[in-house]
């Protein structure tokens, strides 16, 4: 299996479908027979929806809550935001660093303990505090307020994150959470002059509302993640008559000078490849570190479904971490 671990490696081989392993082909085309099995969820409301990932119709396997997790609450903008909490075995005397995590589903679907598995694995091989953000979700709480709630969480955890660790802060999510991740970053910069993270994990993240090349160009060709649903996500999402390339929005469009570490993973069967493409080539232009990881055939998502693409890159992830503690 060929992978690009950064920027000096990335070749055009990545990018061809001899370079997709027959494990991957065959993942792709079972999480393509879920897709078109389940409901369309557009066909429903949000909550019927978010319902129907809860019980593990479609692609995404049904995600077990750990029972090491423990929620608390703190004050926000829209009220009350819930914290998922998974810690190392050993608590704060073990824990190395915390990890502020944002959760995927394109700002409509997702929740906070909706990783634990990831989480946890991060919490056990990183020494890793994680505390993941349950925003509140498009489109009852259209933008601003996934971002506002991010922040919310992101300021709160600077003022206590000794209650979890002695350690560097880190930040980063999947897909939408990848996306928000940036945002809070480009906020904590631009509104209080704050740089407290380390590094940022942004893992398949989408950084422009207007939709990039590959985003644009991808259709419906699958396995995850159509042209359509990044459509149907934004309409959700952003009010009607926002311009899309405020960098609030699309921070692909930001002043990104000052920011920290940023570790890009993505596939190259995922319509939202240009985003992390671009993004990181934009990160290093600003004067930053970053890495980025190439994982041919990989769809949006891949990390969840369990095979050597997935661990290739989780083992991606679990470096980048450990380099940074």
């Amino acid at each position: 299996m060929t992978t690009s671990a950064d920027n000096a490696t990335l070749t055009p081989a990545l990018f061809s479908s001899a370079a997709v392993s027959r494990e991957t082909d065959e993942i792709n085309k079972a999480v393509a027979a879920l897709v078109a099995q389940a409901p369309d969820p557009w066909s429903m409301t949000a909550a019927e929806a978010r319902a129907m990932r809860e019980r593990g119709e479609g692609p995404f396997p049904v995600a077990p809550v750990s029972p090491r997790a423990r929620d608390i609450e703190i004050d926000g903008p829209g009220g009350k935001i819930s914290l998922h909490i998974i810690e190392p075995e050993g608590g704060k005397a073990a824990a190395k660093g915390v990890y502020l995590h944002i959760h995927g589903g394109g700002w409509v679907f997702g929740g906070a303990a909706q990783q634990d598995s990831l989480l946890e694995r991060l919490a056990d091989k990183c020494g890793l505090a994680c505390i993941s953000v349950e925003y509140r979700l498009a489109p009852e709480h259209p933008y601003p307020a996934a971002p506002d709630d991010c922040e919310a969480a992101a300021l709160w955890l600077t003022r206590n994150a000794a209650d979890f660790a002695d350690g560097p802060l880190f930040i980063g999510g999947e897909s939408a959470g990848g996306h928000l991740s940036a945002v809070t970053l480009l906020r904590l910069k631009q509104r209080h002059g704050m740089t407290p993270f380390k590094a940022a994990n942004l893992t398949f993240g989408c950084f422009d509302m207007g939709m990039t090349p590959s985003m644009r160009a991808f259709g419906d060709t699958g396995p995850t993640l159509s042209t359509r649903d990044v459509a149907h996500f934004r309409q959700s999402f952003i009010p009607e008559g926002t311009d899309l390339s405020d960098p609030d929005i699309s921070p692909l469009y930001a002043d990104l000078g000052g920011l920290p570490d940023a570790l890009f993973v993505v596939g190259t069967r995922d319509g939202l490849l240009d985003d992390s493409l671009f993004m990181h080539a934009r990160w290093l232009a600003a004067g930053n570190t970053a890495e980025l990881g190439i994982y041919p055939g990989g769809a949006h998502g891949f990390i969840a479904f369990p095979g050597a693409l997935a661990e290739a890159a989780l083992a991606q992830i679990d470096r980048f971490f450990q380099s940074h503690t």
